[in-house]
């Protein structure tokens, strides 16, 4: 299976005395069927890994921070090295986890918001659903390292 590539669209902040506007400009709604919002009760939940052949994910974190970790799938197998990125709602940006990935996240932070925006309905999705062990990389790749 031939993959599309992992894709962090940046966006930015912009201040002023009225106080501030975040956005990702280059952000295109086309083909998004529905959105949902989690929040876990606390970042020591570790939501992973749920994997989608044919539905792409672009995934916000509108408030606080998380760790989100992506591998490439095939034939309903994790087959690819974990790429691990961190998403601040301070630092506005999208990440585009295309077709034929799984992924996983924790929070960084308490009352951490996370929006992912989907190509499928609940439906297509829920018929496209492969799921792995959040340890399935080994627990320590969820623990932040103190520096």
């Amino acid at each position: 299976m031939t993959h599309e590539e992992i894709q962090l669209l940046d966006g930015g902040i912009v201040y002023d005395d009225r106080g501030s506007v975040s956005f990702v400009n280059n952000f295109n709604f086309n083909g998004i069927k529905r959105f949902y919002q989690l929040k876990n009760v606390s970042p020591h939940v570790v939501r992973a890994y749920h994997g989608h052949e044919r539905e792409t994910k672009y995934v916000l974190v509108s408030t606080g921070s998380a760790k989100i970790i992506c591998s490439k799938m095939d034939n309903r197998e994790l087959t690819g090295l974990p790429v691990t990125f961190i998403l601040h709602s301070a630092k506005p940006s999208i990440l585009k986890i295309p077709a034929g990935f799984a992924n996983g996240f924790k929070a960084l932070e308490e009352n951490t918001t996370i929006i992912f925006f989907s190509t499928s309905s609940l439906e297509e999705s829920q018929g496209d659903d492969f799921r792995f062990s959040w340890d399935f990389f080994g627990k320590e790749i969820w623990v932040t390292k103190n520096r």
